[in-house]
């Protein structure tokens, strides 16, 4: 009898040890920045140890309690918009913010002083991109001043001005390397933690167990706190906040009420360890605090207008190969970067711009 196929093996816990991702980790961070190597959160439950890191301890408190708006003279009025935090950092150097700054340039918004950041940054540019896609100050069209954030586990939410640099040194936000949130990557554990409950599958990913799903709803529910404390605080400097985040994603949920949750088909809860854990957004302690794009039909008709983009490229553009650029951003990552979202998003600020 010929012998059946050897099993497959399961993953190896080791190979997720906080050494062998250290280099991973590394290469996140853009020079001459560095990866502060304490600020590693690869799973849930190292995400809720975050919140008692100094750095991140004191951050919180800081743009929860502290943090106000830069004056910019000769403006009139101020709006708001909150991007994802991104897998490279500075966030400015994402493919995706990158994408999303060159169309609000494009759009006529310039920032309010010259770019400040590392020269070595411009490396990163594609040809003939202005520097000012890397520029994190305030944006300014028309007397209106528009002043972008990123939202962030573990830290909440983050100034675009302040991440690069933070009182004199490198901020927190261009120190970290956090994906300890995504479930669904099937890595997002540590195996070496003693309260690690995740289960390896056989084909080498791993399934969160109770302790992570607990973990997860802790620390969802800490950042929408400190979301929904500092979007209340600052709010009434702006005529209007706006959040461009990805359906499905934590950003979105962080702000997700109870209604938009089930409107938008998000989680409302997770089983942990004790049970049941209901999960809140920002705006169940702020309603109407932040308007949350893109919205449905925003999707629909960038999907249209993709597939449109995509035959005129001589493309496939099937419904499978629109959803897979779709999926990918085009080479931005994510789909927040495809120009025919970002044109619903340059339009919704012009129309806010144009009440104010």
């Amino acid at each position: 009898m010929m012998p059946g196929p050897a099993p497959m093996a399961g993953p190896d816990p080791d190979a997720l040890h906080p050494r062998h991702r250290l280099p991973s980790s590394q290469r996140k961070i853009r020079p001459p920045f560095v990866l502060d190597p304490s600020m590693r959160f690869y799973s849930p439950q190292a995400n809720v140890d975050a919140l008692g890191h100094q750095r991140v301890a004191e951050w919180l408190a800081y743009v929860q309690h502290d943090w106000e708006p830069t004056p910019v003279p000769g403006t009139r009025a101020r709006l708001g918009l909150l991007l994802p935090c991104t897998k490279y950092k500075p966030y400015a150097t994402s493919r995706e913010h990158r994408s999303v700054n060159s169309a609000l340039l494009a759009a006529g918004w310039r920032p309010s002083r010259p770019y400040d950041g590392p020269a070595e940054l411009r490396g990163v540019l594609d040809d003939g991109a202005p520097e000012d896609v890397l520029n994190t100050a305030p944006l300014v069209r028309d007397g209106v001043v528009l002043d972008r954030f990123v939202i962030s586990e573990p830290l909440a939410l983050v100034p675009y001005e302040l991440t690069m640099t933070f009182r004199g040194a490198q901020a927190p936000a261009a120190s970290y390397d956090d994906p300890g949130m995504f479930e669904n990557r099937g890595t997002s554990v540590s195996p070496e933690r003693a309260d690690c409950t995740a289960t390896a599958r056989r084909d080498g990913t791993w399934a969160w167990g109770p302790a992570e799903r607990q973990a997860y709803a802790e620390m969802h529910n800490a950042m929408a706190d400190a979301l929904g404390v500092t979007l209340a605080r600052i709010s009434p400097a702006y005529r209007t906040l706006l959040a461009w985040v990805s359906p499905g994603l934590t950003h979105r949920s962080f702000l997700a009420d109870a209604a938009f949750r089930a409107e938008d088909g998000l989680p409302t809860a997770r089983r942990g360890v004790r049970g049941e854990i209901p999960l809140r957004g920002a705006l169940d302690a702020v309603p109407g605090v932040v308007d949350i794009l893109p919205t449905r039909e925003q999707i629909a008709c960038a999907k249209e207008e993709l597939a449109e983009r995509l035959r005129r490229e001589g493309r496939p553009a099937g419904t499978g190969s629109v959803r897979a650029v779709y999926a990918r951003g085009d080479g931005h990552d994510t789909p927040l970067g495809l120009p025919e979202l970002t044109a619903a998003l340059v339009a919704r600020l012009d129309f806010e711009a144009a009440r104010l």
